[in-house]
Formats: C-alpha cells, structure tokens, sequence
C-alpha cells in the first residue's frame, strides 16, 4: 500500500528535522506534489543525471539525495543546463525529489556517525555539538586500541568504495593512532577546533592545499592530528544504508534503495 509523500515528509522530517540545517543549506522537498503516491524510495548522495536516471529506471516514486540539487540561487531551469535536465525530467516521470544534507549531518545516526561507526570507534561525541544532547558535526572516538597510521588508512580504504583519489595521507606510517576525528563531506573548515587537534588523526575529505599544509606542518611539530583525505562522495556514501534502514522501519509498506552508482565526479587518475 502506498504512502502519501505527506507522510513520507513527515517521516524524514522526524529522522532528520530541518531545524538541525546549517543557515546557508537548502535541505527539504523540490518537486513533488504532496498528495502523491510512494511506493518505492531511492536515496541517492549526489542529484545527477546518473543517479536519477538509476531511479526513474527503478520506478522509484521518491529519490532522497543528501547533497540538494538547489544548494545555490538558480535563474533558469532551461534543459540546456544539468539542473534544469533532471528537473524537467524527474517532472516529467513524476518522481518526487527530497534532500536532506547538513541536518542528516549531526543527528545520532548522521553522515560522520556511520562513517565513524564503520571504523570501530568506540565513545563518539561531536567535534562541534549542536541542538539535541548528542547531536552536531563530526564525531570523536577511539579505536578498541592503538593501530599505525598506515593501518587506519588500509582500514578506511577497505570500508569506503573504490575512487579514482584513493585515501591519501599526511603522517608517518608506522605512526601509531588512536582517536580518531572524523568528518564526513567537507571537513578542512575543523581542522583549528580543538576536538579535531586533540586527536591523533582526522579523517574527512575535501581537504585543501594550504589548510593542509599548514595542519601537517603543525603536526610535524607535535601539534594536531595526522590527516586521511578521501572522497567526499564515498565519505557520505555509508550513509545511505543507514537512512534505508530507518525508513524501511518507519515505512514498512514501501520498497526503499540504495543507490549503487559512483557519483564521485573525477573518473580516473594518473599515478606519477
């Protein structure tokens, strides 16, 4: 029996109330009627032309993505641009479009807490607590007990899906590790926060040149964490399950899904 997509917002918005959103964000419904029939649900991390076309294919009434296809202004939604492309076409198949990003970010259940719980770590709180006890960005834990540096990042690279960056690393190899911070998604904005420096490693992804740099180097002098980079898109991936589990509960009549394409936009890499 299907659900009213009315329900089905009331849903998600239980599981991830739009009130824990950062100010800039734009999480929430962008098309859909709500009215309308859902049967099936299809979580996707990325709104792109691969990944809702996966969903339309599959039938799916509803697609939740976590990153909004509508994070910035638009002036046009001509199809001679990509927003406009899959606006018309999710229109055109009356398939529903839901995102829910930063405020899926810091609930319990949240992007960086799977990501966190996928290592093993164990005492998790947040890097930067927000709202509801318990919630906000990032988690902080530790390992059953101290493993190198190298290790970890075999650990991470083992967890999250294959892209062509890899898990790159800033750090001695043999290093030994133990707490561990962690962002899922673009993380380098922590890098001064003093859960994040207090740590032996930070893993998060996006990081760029000279934040970077600056952390290694403090590092090197026995200050803040060793870094793991990797890809944003894989970060948030792990997820997706999570969210599939919590709706298939709170939604048992439906069929929900995860999606399995690689919407990491770089496709290959060349190793010098």
């Amino acid at each position: 029996m299907p659900y009213a997509l009315s329900d089905v917002l009331a849903v998600t918005e239980r599981l991830w109330p739009s009130a824990g959103a950062e100010s800039w964000d734009a999480p929430g419904l962008v098309t859909g009627e709500p009215h309308q029939s859902v049967a099936s649900i299809h979580l996707v991390v990325d709104a792109v032309a691969d990944s809702l076309d996966e969903a339309i294919a599959a039938g799916a009434d509803l697609v939740i993505a976590h990153h909004p296809l509508l994070l910035f202004g638009v002036k046009s939604v001509a199809e001679t641009h990509y927003k406009g492309a899959v606006l018309a076409k999710l229109i055109r198949s009356e398939t529903a479009l839901l995102s829910a990003h930063t405020n899926a970010d810091v609930v319990a259940e949240g992007t960086s807490a799977v990501l966190a719980a996928g290592l093993g770590l164990t005492g998790l709180h947040p890097i930067s607590p927000t709202g509801a006890e318990g919630n906000g960005i990032g988690r902080v834990g530790a390992l059953p007990e101290a493993v190198t540096l190298g290790r970890l990042a075999r650990m991470v690279a083992e967890l999250l899906p294959p892209t062509a960056g890899g898990v790159r690393v800033a750090g001695a190899f043999d290093e030994p590790v133990q707490t561990v911070a962690v962002c899922g998604g673009a993380g380098d904005s922590l890098l001064s926060d003093p859960a994040v420096r207090a740590a032996d490693v930070y893993l998060t992804a996006d990081l760029r040149h000279h934040p970077a740099s600056e952390a290694r180097e403090q590092h090197r002098l026995g200050f803040g964490p060793a870094l793991i980079d990797v890809s944003h898109w894989a970060s948030e991936w792990l997820w997706l399950e999570t969210a599939a589990a919590q709706l298939r509960e709170a939604l048992p009549e439906a069929s929900v899904t995860v999606s399995e394409v690689r919407t990491d936009p770089w496709d290959f890499a060349i190793v010098q």
